[in-house]
């Protein structure tokens, strides 16, 4: 028996019933399952015959994470991976000719998330989210009035709102001000409160989040600070807020910048806090964003990784990266639709089948001079045993060129990444320079998931070749080539979309792209919205009251 065991180790798992093989390999990551089925014709007839396993195979392969307790447990999981793949597949072929339009009302600060178009108008202090055409068993939510209503201070004056569908949730900052309508750094909060009726969240361990002050900052000789930007971002149970300022001290100015990091739901004060001098031309070369539940990435000079998973010490440095460029003015874009978060309302959790998996996404870096476009797979942020024993940053040639695709632009709003898609407005004359405001555009879509290249049947297409671009750097209005070039090979299947149409600068003030649809800001308080789905779209104008 051992004997046979060493020379056919395959021979047990052979011996039993395909139910039991199929049952043994849904055990294993979707890559595995996928090359034990190229071991031999038993397990690839059990992949084949079993619809659990190509399910789990489907989702990995789409970088997605299935939702238990889903609204419909009926749903066979036939009837799931059919529609799955129904889903992504529509992503190769849809008519972007076939369009519905919503109005909106003015604003100064506009995002889609969710589904939801998020707006807030800072001179009347007033937020509005709405659903955009929403599905008949969409959860929805639906809210036009002040955040006022959330500060405990009435004397407040805002300087940031955020929004999240996913969670309930609307957080404001504000300070508080004197009869001078003076403010100062002590006097910044962050109020919380239910974004579909008012009130404190449920979740939330109370109404308020409260500041610390900044390390490195003594108190005694500053004799005066400006409130400079304030910026909130979530993602799950954390919220951070950056701020730059300038503290005045008896005899120099200093320019700072801090960021704070809270559990919202656990505790109303954090120990979570970094915070570094600035440059001051360099202030808008400074962004942050969440990975997933428990990391985060803050681009300065250079790109540092961070563990936040105890709020109550400091974030701890896990890795710093270097990119090919040196950063002035910076754009960072990471998509939070249909991620997994793990606190989601009971009524929007029950609606998912599946959810975005946070460590194999996409992360958008763009950068204004040079004018480029960073699409990094954040994979990379999560495999960091591949870097072990290296101290100090690790250059762009140990980590980039594999994991990302570089492309120049001639504006930072011609891209939208959702999921593991990106959505790229290009000139339509390739022959208009990139620094000379092309008046036409064209649209591409581009997959980078694993399993892009088989589900598109013939459709796309398919870049797994080393791409290469001259580094250009724009002065006066005109563009001077430097002696670098980037080449990067991160795999991805590409679509043209219909070359019949071309959209104008106008188009291309805000785009978007979720699961199933994209998003055209026209800056005429207009959003022009294309479904993309299985089946024919039909031209519909829905018309929603700025009122």
């Amino acid at each position: 028996m051992m004997l046979q065991q060493e020379t056919n180790p395959t021979a047990q798992l052979q011996s039993l019933a395909e139910e039991l093989q199929s049952h043994i390999l849904s055990f294993l990551p979707y890559r595995d399952i996928l090359r034990c089925t190229s071991l031999c014709k038993a397990l690839r007839q059990a992949y084949t015959s079993c619809s659990e396993l190509q399910y789990i195979v489907e989702l990995g392969g789409q970088h997605l994470l299935p939702v238990p307790h889903t609204y419909d447990n009926r749903t066979s999981i036939f009837k799931r991976l059919q529609l799955l793949r129904d889903n992504a597949h529509a992503w190769f072929n849809f008519d972007i000719h076939s369009f519905k339009t919503v109005s909106i009302p003015v604003h100064n600060k506009m995002w889609v998330v969710n589904g939801h178009l998020c707006l807030w108008e800072r001179h009347h202090d007033s937020t509005t989210i709405f659903p955009i055409l929403p599905k008949p068993s969409q959860y929805t939510i639906e809210r036009n009035g002040s955040p006022m209503s959330l500060r405990s201070d009435p004397n407040a004056y805002g300087f940031d709102v955020l929004m999240d569908p996913a969670q309930n949730l609307i957080a404001v900052v504000y300070a508080t001000v004197d009869d001078d309508f003076q403010w100062d750094d002590e006097r910044i909060y962050i109020d919380l409160g239910a974004l579909d009726g008012g009130g404190i969240h449920p979740q939330a361990i109370g109404r308020t989040l409260f500041r610390s002050e900044l390390p490195g900052i003594p108190s005694g000789n500053r004799t005066s600070t400006d409130l400079g930007k304030l910026k909130l971002k979530c993602f799950g149970r954390h919220i951070a807020l950056w701020h730059s300022r300038q503290i005045t001290y008896e005899y120099f100015d200093e320019r700072l910048w801090g960021l704070q990091i809270w559990d919202w739901q656990h505790s109303a004060t954090s120990s979570s806090i970094l915070s570094a001098t600035i440059n001051p031309a360099c202030e808008e070369a400074i962004d942050f964003c969440f990975l997933g539940n428990d990391r985060l990435l803050i681009f300065s000079d250079e790109m540092k990784l961070y563990l936040i998973e105890d709020t109550s010490k400091a974030p701890q440095l896990l890795a710093c990266f270097l990119l090919p460029v040196s950063l002035t003015r910076i754009q960072c874009i990471y998509s939070m639709d249909d991620i997994a978060h793990t606190s989601q309302p009971q009524k929007l959790a029950q609606q998912t089948m599946w959810a975005l998996d946070p460590e194999h996404q996409l992360l958008s870096i763009v950068t204004f001079s040079p004018s480029l476009i960073f699409i990094i797979s954040t994979t990379i942020f999560f495999d960091l045993e591949l870097f072990e024993g290296i101290l100090e940053a690790i250059p762009w040639k140990n980590w980039g060129p594999l994991n990302a695709r570089v492309f120049q632009t001639p504006s930072r709003y011609n891209i939208s990444v959702g999921g593991n898609r990106v959505l790229l407005a290009f000139p339509a004359d390739d022959t208009t320079g990139i620094w000379h405001s092309p008046q036409k555009y064209r649209l591409r879509v581009m997959d980078f998931s694993p399993l892009a290249f088989e589900r598109r049947q013939g459709l796309g297409r398919v870049v797994k070749e080393p791409s290469t671009i001259e580094i250009t750097e724009s002065r006066t209005g005109e563009s001077f080539k430097l002696a670098e070039s980037l080449t990067t090979s991160l795999p991805y299947v590409e679509v043209m979309l219909d070359q019949d149409r071309t959209f104008g600068y106008r188009g291309f003030e805000r785009i978007w792209i979720d699961a199933d649809r994209i998003y055209f800001y026209h800056g005429s308080n207009q959003l022009e919205v294309i479904e993309v789905t299985s089946r024919a779209a039909v031209a519909v104008k829905h018309i929603t009251s700025s009122n």
